[in-house]
């Protein structure tokens, strides 16, 4: 936690959500708005990183932003505009990476994970704490790579230093010694939607876990 009264806050714990993408792949719909369990997605990923964070959590937002913003009122967040959200999600990383508060850790989350919850979020952390703190924590099924991302506070100038390809995706394969993957299985690190096909398959999936 920061300590009171000090003109430069130290946190623990912050994440940035990424919430400014075209959700092309959706057609005319906006995958975050998308409602799962009668809870629109963006704000139940937000929703669950405010728990776990002693900062305010960054919301990058570009498309439909006023709709971001709305349904994410009364949650502890503030809001980074990138404005060049079309052109790919390297630029809302760098942004939200240069707007987020200094923090021990910071976790870089999708905003379209719809399975990612508190206790998978804390269990990522808690391997993050165990294992060497100065690299990036990435989780692994196999060869898969999953999200989010913890970021130590040493390595965040680091992404940034890059301004051809900013952000987390490269700097992690170009220096594999700086990340730390740790493999687990749980399909909510793994699990995104892009396309009409993806939500349906997660409605049959909840419908019958459900029954």
């Amino acid at each position: 936690m920061p300590k009171g009264g000090d003109e430069h806050l130290m946190y623990d714990t912050a994440a940035i959500v990424l919430a400014a993408g075209l959700s092309s792949r959706m057609g005319p719909v906006n995958k975050l708005l998308v409602e799962i369990n009668g809870t629109p997605m963006i704000r139940a990923t937000v929703s669950a990183c405010a728990e776990i964070c002693d900062a305010p959590v960054t919301v990058v937002t570009g498309h439909q932003a006023a709709f971001i913003v709305q349904v994410l009122d009364g949650l502890n967040v503030s809001f980074i505009y990138n404005p060049y959200f079309a052109e790919g999600q390297q630029g809302s990383v760098a942004a939200g990476l240069k707007a987020a508060p200094e923090a021990k850790a910071t976790l870089v989350v999708l905003g379209d994970q719809p399975l990612l919850d508190c206790a998978a979020l804390e269990r990522l952390l808690e391997a993050h704490r165990a294992s060497d703190q100065s690299c990036i924590t990435m989780p692994m099924n196999g060869v898969v790579r999953g999200n989010p991302l913890v970021i130590p506070l040493a390595l965040k100038g680091s992404l940034m230093a890059d301004k051809t390809n900013p952000g987390c995706r490269w700097f992690t394969r170009d220096n594999p010694a700086k990340v730390n993957a740790v493999a687990l299985q749980n399909p909510a690190y793994f699990t995104d939607l892009d396309t009409l096909d993806d939500l349906k398959s997660l409605q049959i999936e909840q419908a019958l876990r459900n029954r």
